[in-house]
């Protein structure tokens, strides 16, 4: 195994690592629309979905993958309201095949943000 981290994401506020490489596979913490420049939550929920792709994609980078690696995606919301918004944004920073994906309805979410993803991906050989 091994820890995954670059300046370009938000630093892990816990004790875990921004993700870890194990055999051909990445996996990728929970991402909250923080913008890793000023250590500030961005604001709304198409300002928050595209900082959380801009940090997932920032430790994809890091390990020398991209979305095209992804096999599975995990969405969080703090509600099903803007879902509509965050597929619209989400599909259009992804291409076919899409990866497989969950998507739910959280109660409460970091710093009460309104989404938060979470990647697990494929290093091809």
């Amino acid at each position: 195994m091994k820890a995954i981290q670059t300046n370009n994401a938000p630093a892990a506020i816990g004790p875990y690592s921004q993700a870890i490489e194990a055999g051909d596979f990445l996996y990728i913490s929970g991402q909250i629309p923080i913008d890793p420049a000023t250590g500030e939550v961005v604001e709304g929920i198409e300002a928050q979905t595209k900082q959380v792709l801009a940090n997932l994609q920032a430790i994809l980078e890091e390990a020398g993958l991209s979305f095209a690696n992804a096999v599975k995606f995990t969405i969080f919301l703090n509600s099903m309201e803007d879902f509509a918004t965050v597929n619209e944004i989400y599909g259009a920073a992804l291409e076919e095949p899409y990866p497989a994906r969950a998507c739910v309805e959280v109660s409460r979410l970091p710093k009460d943000v309104l989404v938060e993803m979470d990647i697990v991906a494929y290093r091809k050989g």
